[in-house]
């Protein structure tokens, strides 16, 4: 069969089966919009720019107009949230069946969480800033800082996942885990917008770094690369559907340091303060403060050739 042939006599039967797919999984409780994920990937750029106008604005700029750069990308951010959130909000509205619930109310509420969050904004830059002292400091193969903010993918995921946290904590659907999936696809760090991580945190390297819903992270934490803050088990209820909004990830306390490919299980599981947990540890209970924690010392077997 030829190529045209084959789209006279299909395209329009496949299409009518995949649209069925759809309507049937999803398209009747649709509450992202059309285009959401690109848009949301715009407004991240925005944010990141106004935060750090040197490093991610687009365009070149001398720096007599960086206020002008900055201020121009906080109001791009501001309007790009807002069409999101209000459209978010109107389909959630509609799929919940609220009969009160007009569009006016939609659009008053993206009005009041938009402006919340965006006053965050110093805020959230302040946090980060501790967080690159925090890389300055925990590397030694780090020179500059301006090495660290174009070149350490850490930096964008924590950054990111900063923003994502403070929509996250407003109750902003959808958005804050879109921002964070799209940190995951571009650096292979995994942050839940949903964890809580204190001021003065770095991520060594970073590639494969899992850090889950529920866990809290105390002040100045350093992981390697490889580290995983998970779950240990899922609760289900009588019908055997996954329990959710429950306590599954660990706690981590202050001036804790986590090295690479350790995995730490368990929404009862805390790590004290101070403590050290060595490489591949695999570790579901709890440890006090100041501890250190390794596996046995393994026996290599070294054979030369003859």
């Amino acid at each position: 069969m030829k190529l045209n042939d084959f789209l006279k006599e299909n395209s329009r039967k496949l299409s009518e089966e995949l649209m069925e797919i759809n309507d049937r999984q999803f398209m009747g409780e649709n509450i992202s919009g059309y285009g959401m994920k690109k848009k949301t990937i715009e407004l991240i750029g925005n944010l990141m720019a106004a935060m750090f106008p040197t490093i991610y604005e687009l365009e070149v700029t001398d720096d007599v107009y960086v206020l002008e750069s900055i201020n121009r990308n906080m109001i791009d951010g501001t309007v790009k949230l807002f069409d999101i959130l209000q459209r978010l909000l109107v389909n959630q509205c509609r799929n919940e069946k609220k009969q009160t619930c007009t569009q006016e109310e939609c659009k008053q509420k993206a009005e009041e969480l938009t402006i919340e969050f965006m006053a965050k904004m110093p805020d959230i830059r302040n946090m980060l800033t501790a967080d690159i002292e925090a890389a300055y400091a925990g590397d030694p193969a780090a020179r500059y800082v301006e090495e660290i903010l174009l070149g350490y993918p850490s930096v964008q995921a924590v950054a990111i996942y900063r923003l994502a946290h403070e929509m996250f904590i407003r109750h902003i659907p959808i958005i804050p885990r879109v921002m964070t999936e799209y940190a995951h696809e571009n650096t292979g760090i995994d942050i839940h917008p949903g964890a809580t991580i204190g001021k003065y945190f770095f991520i060594d390297h970073g590639t494969g770094v899992v850090i889950g819903e529920t866990c809290t992270i105390g002040n100045n934490v350093k992981l390697y690369q490889g580290v995983t803050l998970g779950a240990k088990s899922f609760e289900v209820d009588a019908d055997g559907n996954l329990v959710k909004g429950i306590k599954r990830h660990p706690d981590i306390e202050d001036d804790v340091v986590i090295y690479s490919g350790a995995t730490i299980l368990g929404g009862d599981t805390c790590v004290g303060k101070g403590s050290i947990i060595g490489g591949n540890v695999w570790l579901t209970e709890s440890v006090p403060p100041y501890s250190r924690v390794y596996n046995s010392t393994p026996s290599p077997i070294i054979k030369e050739k003859k």
